[in-house]
């Protein structure tokens, strides 16, 4: 059995402390351990789920499977949200991950009642899309992290640039609430590592500039269609671009509809 699995449960119970918030199902040596967890999510309005976690023998070397129930989700949205937190699981470090996977739900949206899915539609009929730059501080394991953004930028549906040279700057379209969760993983996720070579997260993560999309000229043939890339479903796109000179960054944005937000976001930080 895990010990990982044991101590996890332990530091559990004493997070959801609340009547009825925890429950210790299964302690087998050859089962593992199962946890119940109950928590409330949505905007619009709040939730009830039941999270169940079984954590196997092997864990946190693999992730746990997840059941999810609700007494106001159907069975297809309860699936879709056990998707959604399998998928969360597959992309953390194997490392104890429950209460992190229950934060990332209650903080990420991805769980959307009918109230809420109305007030997505209103909201995308208002024209939600935004565009925002980002500096981050390092990328020490380039492979690790860039295909992390390039996975993140599926699952959110949204058009990303990662420029790199003297800063690193990713530039993201998309809709708001969608580039808010990208920003809220990187620095929730172990995606590089520290000088000493330990898995961090970005948390030294900036938001130089953001503002609503405007769809013109300049912007027509812009983060999408610039440069070499993937196609993703929904229109998403992950670009990669390295620059050598101020002239060339400022080619790239651009090339990516996105020149006005270069002028905002001068003078980059000193490095």
């Amino acid at each position: 059995m895990s010990e990982s699995a044991l101590e996890e449960a332990a530091v559990l119970s004493a997070i959801y402390c609340g009547e009825g918030e925890y429950q210790l199902i299964q302690v087998s040596a050859d089962g593992g351990v199962v946890v119940e967890i109950k928590t409330c999510v949505g905007d619009v309005r709040r939730v009830e789920l039941s999270l169940s976690f079984s954590l196997p023998p092997q864990y946190p070397l693999c992730p746990p499977d997840i059941s999810v129930t609700s007494p106001v989700l159907s069975r297809e949205q309860c699936q879709d949200v056990r998707r959604k937190l399998l998928e969360q699981a597959a992309a953390l470090p194997a490392e104890p991950m429950v209460h992190q996977l229950v934060c990332w739900l209650q903080q990420s949206g991805a769980v959307t009642s009918e109230g809420d899915e109305e007030a997505a539609r209103v909201e995308d009929a208002g024209g939600e899309e935004w565009t925002t730059v980002l500096l981050l501080d390092h990328m020490r394991s380039r492979g690790r992290y860039v295909k992390m953004l390039e996975r993140w930028t599926e699952q959110l549906h949204l058009t990303t640039r990662l420029l790199s040279g003297r800063w690193i700057l990713v530039l993201l379209r998309g809709a708001r609430r969608d580039i808010k969760e990208f920003c809220h993983l990187l620095k929730t996720v172990k995606v590089d590592v520290d000088s000493s070579g330990k898995k961090c997260k970005e948390r030294m993560m900036k938001v130089l500039c953001e503002r609503p999309f405007t769809f013109s000229s300049s912007s027509k043939h812009g983060l999408a269609s610039q440069g070499s890339g993937t196609k993703r479903s929904g229109e998403s796109c992950f670009l990669e671009k390295e620059y050598q000179s101020t002239l060339e960054l400022t080619e790239a944005f651009q090339e990516a509809g996105m020149a006005e937000m270069y002028q905002q976001i001068l003078p980059l930080p000193t490095l």
